[in-house]
């Protein structure tokens, strides 16, 4: 259930309807649109009574949400969400940002040479993984703590704002001291508690997609996120399992459409994992932007034959800078830009 308030209602007549639903047992968010606010309301649906709100004052209407997420819910917030991971780098605006770099921090020297060649091309932020969670436990896990110091580094040579992954719930107050944005990858789509530890501290979260979830159990997913009281998530398609074998991953920009319609939240287009071979990753890249994702990011590397992991789906940062001009004028088409690198520090 959702008490929409009228416009302009006052921050007392805000209050006055939260203490209500504290008094019910029951817990609150409030969401702050561009014209107005609502209070959701979350626990047992045997304590809502639509009839308590409907009369208190500053009140519009009250509606009940159909869709079993509720704070992710496009029926809660209709106009969309923005996140911003820095002041250069804003998801779910007009801007399109652009976040690029390798699968995994190898060294300080390979990460500052990857920051270097991606904010030339024009990228708006730096991904870069510290923390690797590996199918195969004999592959390479990443440097940890000494690879978010690399990230550091990097981001204070070039401005770019830095989004890497973290794996467990433990790393996460280690992680937010470094990155700009907290990753949560496929493997842990579905990890409740680290969920819940995301949303508990206030960095933005890039939240990709299980490799075998429906939008439904995507958008639920999200949803501990935000009920834990973060409201800067970024939704992230990267690619489902299906029956192809032509691709490492099928990457659905359905899915990018879908949640437009369904939710209020901005999703990015990952097109590297999306397919899993550097020949597709530009055609992938091209439609994403048409499709209307509102970031893209990708794998980039000045090596990638010799890459610690993912080499097979990486572009050359020769690559990544012809894709963008090519990239730009997509978004100008449908009414968007791309966001421009940051100025240097």
């Amino acid at each position: 259930m959702i008490v929409v308030m009228q416009p302009g209602a006052s921050q007392e007549q805000i209050d006055y309807v939260v203490n209500r639903v504290h008094e019910m047992g029951l817990r609150d968010q409030v969401i702050n649109g561009t014209e107005l606010s609502v209070v959701a309301v979350i626990g047992d649906d045997r304590k809502k009574d639509r009839q308590v709100f409907e009369t208190l004052p500053g009140v519009q209407k009250v509606v009940n949400i159909l869709a079993p997420y509720k704070l992710s819910s496009a029926e809660v917030k209709p106009d969309r969400t923005t996140v911003a991971i820095s002041d250069d780098c804003v998801v779910g605006g007009r801007q399109v940002p652009v976040i690029a770099g390798p699968c995994s921090v190898e060294g300080e020297d390979h990460i500052l040479e990857c920051a270097r060649a991606v904010k030339a091309a024009g990228a708006t932020a730096l991904r870069g993984g510290a923390f690797k969670p590996r199918t195969n436990p004999y592959s390479f896990q990443g440097h940890g703590e000494d690879g978010l110091k690399m990230l550091d580094h990097a981001r204070a040579e070039t401005g770019l704002a830095i989004v890497t992954e973290v794996v467990t719930p433990a790393d996460v107050e280690r992680v937010a001291e470094y990155a700009d944005c907290l990753q949560i990858g496929t493997r842990n789509a579905q990890n409740y508690e680290l969920l819940k530890a995301c949303g508990q501290q206030p960095r933005a979260v890039l939240f990709k997609r299980g490799m075998a979830m429906t939008i439904d159990e995507y958008l639920l997913a999200a949803e501990y996120i935000l009920d834990a009281g973060n409201p800067n998530v970024i939704l992230c398609e990267r690619g489902i399992r299906t029956f192809e074998n032509h691709v490492r991953n099928t990457l659905s920009l359905a899915a990018v459409a879908e949640v437009h319609k369904r939710s209020h939240l901005p999703i990015t287009a990952d097109p590297s994992h999306g397919s899993g071979h550097a020949h597709l990753v530009p055609s992938l890249t091209y439609a994403s932007v048409a499709a209307g994702a509102d970031a893209i990011i990708l794998e980039v590397h000045p090596d990638p034959q010799h890459a610690l992991t993912d080499g097979a789906q990486s572009l050359t940062p020769a690559e990544f800078t012809e894709m963008m001009p090519v990239m730009a004028r997509i978004a100008e088409s449908i009414g968007r830009a791309l966001a421009p690198a940051p100025v240097n520090v």
